[in-house]
């Protein structure tokens, strides 16, 4: 699943193409994904304007005119296509697949513009799109979800709040989007790898040093993993059809029974699984 800095990619990539365009025609072909696509989608997005693109979490914005919005989440393999219309009125690939070919397979979306369409492909049909009314809508929308891994408000005051007493391991907590939003399993590894934490440990037993350094690193990483184009692991590309680079950048996730990489650590990486995610840590050096 893409996590925070992948979306942000898509995000940029995205702004970069459709801000200011208008949508001539939408095709939905498969209503079926993780919510069903309403029926008044269509009506509700054609001849619409596109003023800006954002993100929340993992989420996608599309703003319309008239405090309009579809919110977008693409799941475990969704994927959103560029594709510009060349003389022979045939669509090539800008996008996520080194493939110069659109997947025949899965294309359930398709937003028409003059010179070009944005295509939503998903094979598992776990993303969705959401259509949003007004503005104090997609603020009750994202309320659950607060705050983002980036926020200021993502310090050590409000951890230290949330923790307090809590019996829930902190690997969970970092995925929970009700605690922070936007960390997923490849992140949380690796933001408690730099910590020095145990992904098994309870919340409420870290100190002040532990909260400084989740709040610390959840930032550095993530952003350093933004401007490296985010982690390719199977699907993700960006719209210029290039792997990220952070992934090249793991200390621990997916690296089972290889050395650690702090220079006088002795241990090794391990997996285990938590609430059904595989997790990796170094079983020397994480406490």
């Amino acid at each position: 699943m893409p996590e925070l800095p992948e979306v942000e990619i898509v995000k940029r990539s995205l702004l970069n193409k459709v801000k200011n365009q208008k949508i001539s025609k939408v095709n939905v072909y498969n209503r079926n994904l993780r919510f069903k696509v309403e029926n008044e989608f269509e009506k509700f997005t054609k001849n619409q304007k596109i003023i800006n693109v954002s993100r929340k979490s993992k989420y996608i914005i599309f703003h319309f005119t008239n405090q309009k919005y579809i919110v977008v989440h693409l799941g475990m393999s969704g994927t959103l296509h560029l594709l510009n219309k060349d003389g022979s009125n045939k669509f090539t690939n800008l996008s996520f697949y080194s493939s110069k070919f659109l997947p025949k397979n899965h294309n359930h979306i398709e937003f028409y513009f003059s010179k070009f369409k944005l295509v939503y492909n998903d094979p598992r049909r776990f993303g969705y799109f959401k259509l949003i009314k007004s503005k104090d809508e997609l603020n009750d929308f994202f309320k659950p979800f607060y705050p983002e891994a980036l926020d200021n408000k993502f310090n050590i005051l409000y951890i230290k709040k949330k923790l307090k007493n809590k019996s829930k391991n902190i690997k969970n907590f970092l995925l929970d989007q009700n605690f922070v939003s936007g960390i997923g399993n490849i992140y949380a590894s690796e933001i408690l790898y730099y910590c020095k934490i145990n992904p098994k440990k309870k919340g409420g037993k870290l100190n002040l040093n532990d909260m400084n350094n989740i709040v610390k690193f959840t930032k550095i990483i993530l952003k350093k993993a933004i401007r490296k184009g985010g982690s390719t692991i199977r699907d993700f590309k960006n719209t210029k059809g290039l792997h990220g680079n952070y992934q090249k950048e793991f200390r621990v996730y997916n690296r089972t029974d290889l050395k650690c990489p702090r220079s006088k650590c002795i241990g090794f990486i391990k997996k285990i699984i938590i609430n059904n995610r595989s997790t990796f840590y170094c079983h020397k050096c994480q406490k």
